[in-house]
């Protein structure tokens, strides 16, 4: 009797392991389906909620709560979409409606230029033309910024010999590295060295980059172009004081400053815009020392 006593409950166990087996085998591969859901959720920018036909009813209720959080995310993300347009479409109207009432401004102080004032009226007519060009260069910033985080159209690139290019650019700003008091370091292979650019983009760049040297650099401009099977490397840079307070972590941040005290009178946006006009021309650009020199990294894929 014993022994069918035993066997009973030997059978009744090797009944519940099997189902036990069976259950976390059923309950593996319907969480391995919700893992791939996931993925292809994400892969589609959660613009879709999980479809998955489960078996266990916990796991089920899982799934629910996951598709009801990817529905709040999605309405997050379409509110904030929303205010990211409203606000740059406001950026872009501020910026557009207060051109023209700056450009009869400076138009009005040419004009007083020619008149015959007293010294101090020609000191304060040099102050407020100062000031009025500093408020129409943050001006443009704002409105080159909108312009650009609202476009989304891909940029046209066509191939660009960068040694010619950069020493065009070089003569065309000959009067501002000297006015800046610049020595240009320059080192160029003797070698054509060709990319896949936007002309008018990377001149842009360039301009921002210029425009950051001269406020900040010690008394040098260094350029060089280096080409590998990686891609070419365009290092712009300059020798710096208080290399301490240049923070590299955020020096591509919008509104950025290493002049704390914001004495130019900039936007700060110089830089943050160069790294976007880099991105649209499928380009990074990167910050780094040595010893006492800031270097721009640009780099732009192998010409194709």
């Amino acid at each position: 009797m014993q022994k069918y006593i035993f066997l009973a409950v030997f059978v009744i166990l090797l009944l519940l392991i099997a189902f036990l087996l069976i259950k976390l085998i059923v309950v593996k591969s319907n969480l391995k389906k919700m893992r791939e859901e996931l993925q292809r959720t994400k892969e589609d920018s959660y613009n879709r909620n999980l479809r998955v036909t489960l078996l266990d009813r916990d796991l089920e209720r899982i799934a629910a709560e996951i598709n009801e959080n990817i529905d709040y995310q999605k309405k997050l993300k379409l509110q904030t979409e929303q205010s990211k347009k409203q606000l740059e479409q406001s950026i872009s109207d501020i910026a557009h409606d207060l051109r023209t009432p700056l450009t009869v401004i400076k138009g009005n102080l040419q004009l007083l230029e020619t008149e015959d004032l007293s010294p101090k009226g020609k000191n304060y007519l040099d102050i407020s033309s100062k000031k009025a060009e500093v408020l129409k260069s943050m001006v443009d910033e704002f409105f080159e910024l909108s312009v650009l985080e609202s476009d989304s159209k891909p940029v046209e690139l066509t191939k660009i010999d960068i040694i010619p290019f950069l020493s065009e650019f070089i003569i065309e700003n000959e009067t501002l590295i000297r006015e800046g008091n610049l020595t240009p370091q320059i080192d160029f292979p003797e070698k054509s060295v060709f990319i896949q650019a936007n002309a008018s983009l990377l001149n842009r760049v360039f301009n921002n980059l210029t425009g950051n040297i001269v406020k900040y650099s010690k008394g040098d401009l260094i350029l060089s172009v280096s080409d590998s099977e990686d891609g070419c490397v365009i290092r712009m840079g300059n020798s710096v004081e208080n290399r301490d307070e240049i923070d590299l972590e955020h020096i591509f941040d919008r509104t950025y400053r290493a002049d704390k005290a914001r004495r130019d009178g900039s936007a700060g946006l110089g830089l943050y815009i160069a790294k976007l006009l880099m991105e649209k021309q499928k380009g990074s650009i990167t910050a780094c020392f040595e010893e006492d020199k800031l270097f721009f990294d640009l780099k732009f894929n192998h010409k194709k």
